[in-house]
């Protein structure tokens, strides 16, 4: 689900002084491992070493995730609820900012603590926490893996071993006021040029819109347009062979289009603030005419409650790029268990409920995310209610991967900083390309 988040109010416990003594010594290695934070990460004890440990451990537990906007993920806790009835599970809601959430969960496991039994992890932070040892490594064998889109099962791997499981995947998609370009004649945009020209011409009677927004506050989301726009104009941030490659040309023109959206007010001024919810309540409110944005706005923009003002006057694209259609960055979220859960069988069996293709139909067909089971994408029902599904699975498959390395949160800063500045005006786009470049080489270093 996306990086939006509301605060819980469930205080966190301390786990049993038993398993605190019995993961002490773990705990130590595995931090020594998350300090090597290389392109290439070094593995976490064991790693990939015979078949995981079993899981034991029944009774209730609780799920770290975002807030439920649309109320479903609760429903199917319900369900759960319902049918296991001495294996509750609560809902732990944690902050919108996707960054905070990372802090709380990272701040729970330091702490070895029980409070979170299931975590709702961004597809980015497996390594991170599989090299921590602050979740456990899953029986591949007893999830549908064969079933799911092969890229986001590939995000639940660390060292070829699982450590979480695909729920939700995610890719960019340009959201567009259809009745705005149907008015003017246009299509949507295959390139930024054809963007920018478009809105020109709707702005041409409808002086009060903004073009185009994303996020691009300085957070996660920075990170991930960032990353779509580097790829989008040709280049890359990390190379497939672990290191950084971001002081090219290519790169350069896709910060540039950052740069110059700003510039020319074809990025709204407010919009360097937006997050994932700031920038759908702008889109809903019927004030941007494009918008990169997550599957899970669609449903939401076109309720018909009185919350969107655009329902039914918009449509899905690709996203654009330099010369062409873009490319997006995977996202996404999967479930992992906690090493600190004395409940790991409950929580296993949980995350096989959730990920069930049942389960999956359910929470597209209520929020509108993005499924990671394979055929959802194919069912004519579904396609005909979501009619971007078809584009999206080719999205999700063709998406470019942000950098899989241990120190990951210090990696996605630094892109933060470098493109917030340069959007900013405070500093030129090629000295925050190359100041960026020193970065990430020092951060990715053996």
């Amino acid at each position: 689900m996306p990086t939006h988040r509301a605060v819980g109010t469930t205080p966190v416990r301390k786990t049993h002084r038993s398993t605190a003594i019995r993961l002490a010594a773990i705990a130590a290695v595995a931090v020594t491992a998350a300090a090597c934070g290389s392109g290439d990460p070094a593995p976490a004890p064991g790693a990939g070493n015979g078949t995981p440990a079993a899981l034991e451990g029944v009774g209730p537990i609780t799920l770290a995730s975002g807030k439920d906007t649309s109320g479903n993920m609760q429903k199917q806790v319900d369900e759960w609820n319902k049918l296991h009835p001495d294996q509750k599970v609560t809902i732990v809601e944690l902050p919108e900012s996707a960054d905070q959430q990372r802090q709380q969960m990272v701040q729970n496991a330091q702490a070895q603590s029980d409070a979170y039994g299931v975590l709702n992890l961004d597809v980015v932070w497996t390594a991170e926490f599989a090299a921590n040892q602050w979740i456990v490594a899953l029986p591949e064998n007893e999830f549908p893996l064969d079933k799911l889109l092969p890229a986001t099962v590939e995000t639940g791997k660390y060292f070829n071993k699982l450590y979480a499981v695909p729920t939700t995947s995610d890719g960019g998609l340009l959201y567009y006021r259809k009745d705005l370009l149907d008015a003017v004649g246009a299509q949507p945009p295959k390139t930024w040029a054809e963007m920018q020209e478009i809105c020109e011409k709707v702005k041409a009677d409808n002086a009060s819109l903004d073009c185009y927004a994303g996020q691009f506050e300085k957070y996660e989301g920075l990170t991930v347009n960032f990353s779509e726009a580097v790829n989008s104009a040709g280049g890359v941030v990390v190379g497939e062979d672990g290191k950084p490659n971001v002081n090219t040309p290519e790169a350069a023109k896709g910060l540039q289009f950052l740069v110059d959206g700003v510039k020319s007010g074809m990025i709204p001024a407010e919009a360097r603030t937006y997050k994932e919810e700031e920038g759908r309540r702008a889109f809903q409110a019927g004030e941007l005419i494009f918008h990169r944005q997550w599957p899970y706005q669609y449903a939401l923009a076109n309720a018909s409650d009185g919350s969107s003002k655009v329902a039914g006057k918009f449509a899905v694209a690709p996203l654009p790029g330099l010369d062409g259609p873009g490319a997006s960055t995977l996202g996404g979220h999967n479930y992992a268990v906690s090493a600190f859960t004395p409940n790991k069988k409950t929580a296993l069996d949980f995350i096989k409920f959730m990920v069930d293709e049942k389960q999956q139909r359910a929470n597209l067909m209520a929020t509108s995310q993005a499924p990671t089971w394979a055929a959802l994408y194919d069912d004519a029902e579904l396609v005909e209610q979501f009619p971007y599904l078809p584009f999206l699975k080719a999205s999700i498959e063709n998406a470019q991967k942000r950098p899989s390395v241990v120190k990951y949160q210090e990696v996605s800063t630094a892109i933060q900083e470098a493109a917030y500045s340069a959007m900013s005006g405070e500093v030129a786009p090629a000295d925050a390309l190359a100041t960026l470049q020193t970065k990430l080489e020092q951060l990715t270093a053996s």
